[in-house]
């Protein structure tokens, strides 16, 4: 079988995707407001179900708050970045299937998916964190009882390299028709 030509778009989209990683080392250097705007842009135009976009980010600056931040999650890379977000479900405003599955946390997944790829597409890392203190997150960022932190993703300027990655096969993954 004939491997299909791809587009210079999809083809750049997988370089992308192959590319990204999870930066364990973060510069000290400043994020741009652009970039930062950018990154925030993409995660606005992530698709969600019923677009209720049931989700709200809080944007942290870290200089200065390393050891509230530390109270949350205590691994250095998580406060070395110069910004931190923190993504929250609002379940409330999320789409809900008919047999009660509330789409709050795959909606910000879609989300934080989208923030990771952007911020990638800029030359910025990230690194998807959430094994982290939930009682903390809510004192220390002042987050409401109907909103739920789901995930944190430091943001800045990568100083480590990428690991090798392990992924598994597409045959491993798909199946046609049926399970």
């Amino acid at each position: 079988m004939a491997t299909p030509k791809l587009s210079k778009t999809f083809e750049g989209f997988l370089d992308l995707a192959r590319n990204r990683y999870s930066v364990r080392s973060f510069k000290k250097e400043p994020v741009e407001d652009e970039k930062l705007g950018a990154v925030l842009d993409a995660v606005r135009l992530a698709p969600t179900a019923a677009n209720r976009q049931p989700f709200r980010l809080i944007v942290i600056r870290t200089a200065g708050k390393e050891d509230e931040l530390a109270r949350i999650y205590s691994r250095s890379f998580f406060r070395e970045a110069p910004l931190l977000i923190c993504a929250c479900t609002v379940p409330s405003e999320a789409w809900t299937r008919s047999d009660g599955k509330n789409y709050s946390d795959v909606d910000v997944a879609i989300a934080i998916d989208h923030l990771t790829l952007a911020a990638a597409s800029l030359g910025l890392g990230t690194h998807w964190v959430a094994a982290f203190d939930i009682s903390a997150a809510r004192e220390v960022l002042g987050i409401p009882g109907d909103a739920e932190p789901v995930a944190f993703t430091p943001l800045g300027y990568p100083a480590d390299r990428p690991r090798e990655k392990q992924r598994k096969g597409v045959s491993e993954l798909v199946r046609y028709e049926h399970w």
